[in-house]
């Protein structure tokens, strides 16, 4: 049996969880979340807990235990707090602005990239090197933040690139002559 699988999950009287019989879906004030969960696992709320059990012993079912548990963890989470990636713009020139809901990164290139939100993503600029991006999902604030930081990841002699806020780069040194 999973040790994290085990534990309960203690939620605000706020959020609201509706169990079926293959998802779950958790809701908030800061939007919606599904968790798929497979068969041969088992989702019971109780006053301001969740517990998930499985129903057999299968392998398969043992590994998806843990995991349930922890998407459904995170699922409370977002929809109480949110979740933030930050990433910082490192270059001579290199800027973001903001189009509406959308952003416009200036990265080097001869254009300038558009980057349009997917719903319930949400951009914040500060400055015009520094890009917050919150919403509920966890995965998808993640993803979102890889896709931009994939755009233009950092060099690793001149350092220049888009980062994590917390992210270092070892820089190589160049060539020598000799």
């Amino acid at each position: 049996m999973s040790r994290i699988g085990k534990k309960t999950i203690s939620f605000d009287p706020s959020v609201k969880i509706q169990v079926h019989d293959d998802y779950v879906v958790v809701s908030g004030q800061k939007g919606e979340t599904k968790v798929n969960t497979p068969k041969g696992i088992k989702v019971t709320v109780n006053e301001a807990q969740i517990s998930v059990e499985t129903l057999d012993s299968l392998r398969q079912t043992r590994a998806y235990h843990g995991l349930v548990r922890s998407l459904l963890q995170n699922a409370v989470k977002g929809v109480t707090v949110g979740y933030k990636k930050t990433l910082k713009l490192f270059g001579t020139g290199y800027r973001v602005q903001s189009k509406g809901k959308d952003i416009a990164l200036a990265l080097g290139f001869s254009h300038s990239v558009e980057f349009q939100a997917p719903a319930g993503i949400t951009f914040k600029i500060e400055g015009n090197n520094i890009i917050h991006i919150e919403g509920h999902d966890k995965q998808a604030v993640g993803q979102v933040a890889a896709k931009i930081r994939a755009i233009r990841p950092p060099d690793p002699y001149k350092g220049k690139g888009v980062r994590y806020e917390d992210e270092v780069v070892k820089l190589k040194p160049g060539k020598t002559t000799a």
